[in-house]
C-alpha cells in the first residue's frame, strides 16, 4: 500500500480486536484506515445525524472558543472567512462574526452550496474535517487555494499518538467515520509539497499554516 500523501511506501499493522487494517508512513506520519473501511457517503451521514450539539449548549460554545483563543492571536489582517466542513451547526461561523469577521459555511451533507469556490478568505478554518476525508491532500490544496495570498487555514483534528502500541489503545481511530491520522509532521510535509508555511500548532490538536503572500 502506498501513502495517499506522499506515495511512499506504507507498511501494515492490525488491530486484531476489531479485524482493522491500519497502514503507516514511516516519511511523512500518516496513518490511515484499509481503503476497505471507509464508510460511503449515506453511511457518513447516518452517523453525523446521531450528532446532537446545540449552538445554545454553552460547552459546545466553549469548544470552539477554545479553538479560536489560540488561532487568533497568531494570525492579523482578517477581514473574511470559510468554515469549511461547518457540520449541522454555523456557530463557530456566528463566533468568527461577533469578532467582525464575515464568515461563509460549506458542508457537503448540511450546507452544500459550493458558491464558495468562487471567492478567496483570508482565513478558512476546519474543524474536526480532516480525519474523515478519503483525499486529505486534495483536500489541502484545494482550500490553499481560496485562500488570499498570505491567508491562513487553521485545522484542528486530533494528533496521533506516537508508537503504533500507543495508537491502538487511543480512543479517536474507534468512530468509523475517522479514516486518516495525522501528526504535526505529516502537516510540514503537506506544506512542504504546497510551498506554504507551517506557522505553529498547539502539541495537540490545532494547527495553523499560511499560504505563501507572493
Amino acid at each position: 500500500m502506498h501513502c495517499p500523501l506522499c506515495s511512499h511506501h506504507c507498511l501494515p499493522f492490525i488491530d486484531l480486536k476489531n479485524e482493522v487494517a491500519y497502514f503507516r508512513c514511516s516519511y511523512c506520519q500518516l496513518i490511515f484506515k484499509s481503503p476497505a473501511t471507509y464508510q460511503t457517503f449515506l453511511e457518513q451521514k447516518v452517523r453525523y445525524d446521531l450528532h446532537r450539539n446545540s449552538e445554545e449548549s454553552d460547552g459546545y460554545r466553549a469548544y470552539f472558543l477554545r479553538f479560536l483563543d489560540f488561532v487568533l492571536p497568531h494570525i492579523g489582517g482578517v477581514r473574511s472567512a470559510l468554515d469549511f466542513g461547518c457540520g449541522a451547526s454555523t456557530l463557530l461561523a456566528k463566533l468568527l462574526e461577533e469578532r467582525g469577521i464575515a464568515c461563509d459555511t460549506f458542508d457537503p451533507i448540511y450546507y452544500p452550496d459550493t458558491s464558495y469556490m468562487d471567492r478567496r478568505y483570508d482565513l478558512i478554518v476546519s474543524v474536526e474535517v480532516f480525519e474523515h476525508l478519503h483525499d486529505p491532500k486534495m483536500v489541502f490544496g484545494h482550500l490553499l487555494s481560496r485562500l488570499e495570498k498570505g491567508g491562513y487555514l487553521a485545522i484542528q483534528t486530533e494528533f496521533s499518538p506516537g508508537g503504533i502500541r500507543a495508537f491502538l489503545q487511543w480512543y479517536y481511530r474507534l468512530d468509523p467515520t475517522h479514516v486518516m491520522f495525522f501528526s504535526p509532521e505529516t502537516f510540514r510535509y503537506l506544506c512542504g509539497s504546497y510551498a506554504c508555511r507551517y506557522r505553529i500548532d498547539n502539541g495537540k490538536n490545532i494547527l495553523i499554516v499560511q499560504k505563501q503572500a507572493d
